[in-house]
């Protein structure tokens, strides 16, 4: 189709604002961008993209990718409805509470955006292979959780293609991955072009570990509301055991919130602390990220944009990084994250574990875990030991974490590790095996 292609007066009138843009030239469009409605026939009837979440951000997203006239979206979501969601996540109603968020959020966009074709997954992103994830010409993510993060962004890396003679990257088999996330009034958005830019993995360190607090201080010396909360979800319930031995805390059950709260409020009034209450109580419990439904949409907005970017070409993309904050007016900035060139997911440089020759596997695995640069969950070691694989440690199979937990208290050496030696460790964080080599150092100062 040429610029001037016949369109009917329907179309014109009902996607006017869209055509305004892909039938017009200017100087932030990208080079290689011609004007043309064709354009939106490839979002609408070609171009496929995947969301990640139907949550508070996932609910806007859907809407606005609808209605800029994507109408080939796929979204993933393994939760289901609370009634704590309803007064943001503006696709669902009292009666889907229960229900999955996915299938809910996907039914409401089709019937209100006729055209529009929704497909739902009840699943963990876990449960789709590369298959699944190469369909895609963009995924747009919208997250509260680091570890599912870092996830999507290790498959999209899985799939690059590179010339295996040359060892340049194929520029085709890029699938870019358009990230936002919010918490409270701040929130930000980036394009990230695996292989070409910075990754989640490059900027892990933006995301700061998981506030623990010390058990001493939840049992003897508490100062805040949460230490009184935790001091009832880690102390008082397995000591208490109060709806059957051995039955675990249910975050999403409102009489095992109530017990808690009702326990911590008793822990304030002891030690004078104000601030306990129930919607506190559940976001500890919970680990709930405080949502505002205008940052949302703000966020959502400029995700939805820079998709709307990178599958026309009708401007350039967003280099790379956008933060926005309105806690005491409205602040935006954006800036170009760089690339880490030892970057444990997007770089080729085998990574380098520098340990004392007398370290033993524990400090490995507490190291992975409690450092900024790689935060890892629970990674499961294996490595070569006299010409055979062997797993010195796992902590996701239970019978194989009872067999190895021995080895944490191994030094290297006892394990048969030597200089140079490579450990192989998968974590939940990525879908894919990491290699790294061991380094035996004198002095780790």
């Amino acid at each position: 189709m040429s610029e001037n292609m016949e369109v009917d007066d329907e179309t014109r009138a009902k996607w006017m604002h869209v055509l305004r843009l892909l039938t017009r030239g200017g100087p932030l469009a990208h080079p290689e961008f011609e004007p043309s409605a064709e354009s939106l026939s490839f979002i609408r009837d070609t171009c496929r993209i995947l969301v990640v979440g139907a949550g508070g951000l996932g609910c806007e997203l859907l809407k606005d990718l609808a209605l800029m006239g994507f109408w080939r979206v796929d979204v993933i979501d393994m939760d289901t409805i609370d009634v704590s969601n309803l007064n943001r996540q503006f696709l669902f109603r009292p009666h889907d509470v229960g229900k999955s968020k996915a299938e809910v959020a996907a039914a409401f966009i089709e019937k209100r955006v006729p055209g529009a074709k929704v497909t739902p997954h009840f699943a963990k992103i876990q449960d789709f292979g590369p298959d699944f994830y190469s369909k895609f010409h963009v995924v747009v993510c919208g997250l509260d959780a680091i570890v599912a993060r870092r996830w999507i962004n290790g498959m999209l890396i899985s799939l690059l293609r590179y010339n295996p003679d040359t060892g340049e990257l194929d520029p085709t088999s890029v699938i870019p991955l358009v990230d936002g996330g919010t918490e409270g009034f701040k929130g930000n958005a980036r394009v990230i072009l695996a292989g070409m830019t910075a990754c989640i993995d490059c900027t892990i360190e933006l995301y700061p570990p998981q506030i623990a607090f010390p058990m001493c201080t939840i049992a003897h010396t508490p100062r805040l509301p949460e230490h009184c909360i935790e001091y009832a979800k880690v102390l008082l319930w397995p000591q208490e055991q109060p709806f059957g031995e051995g039955k675990p805390i249910d975050g999403d059950d409102p009489v095992h919130i109530q017990w808690l709260f009702d326990k911590a409020q008793e822990r304030a009034k002891s030690y004078h602390i104000q601030g306990v209450t129930y919607r506190l109580t559940q976001g500890v419990v919970k680990n709930i990220i405080p949502a505002v439904a205008s940052t949302n949409a703000v966020i959502a907005s400029a995700c939805a944009n820079e998709v709307f970017k990178i599958a026309t070409s009708c401007c350039l993309p967003l280099n790379n990084y956008m933060v926005f904050n309105d806690v005491d007016g409205i602040y935006t900035y954006s800036y170009e994250a760089e690339r880490k060139e030892d970057c444990l997911a997007c770089s080729t440089k085998p990574q380098l574990l520098r340990f004392h020759d007398s370290a033993t596997l524990q400090d490995i695995v507490t190291y992975l875990t409690e450092s900024p640069m790689y935060q890892m969950q629970a990674p499961g070691i294996t490595a070569m030991v006299r010409g055979k694989s062997k797993t010195l440690y796992m902590q996701s199979v239970e019978s194989i974490r009872q067999a190895t937990k021995q080895n944490l208290q191994k030094s290297l050496k006892e394990l048969g590790i030597e200089e140079g030696h490579e450990l192989v460790i998968a974590d939940v964080t990525t879908p894919k095996s990491l290699i790294f080599a061991i380094q035996f150092v004198v002095d780790m100062e």
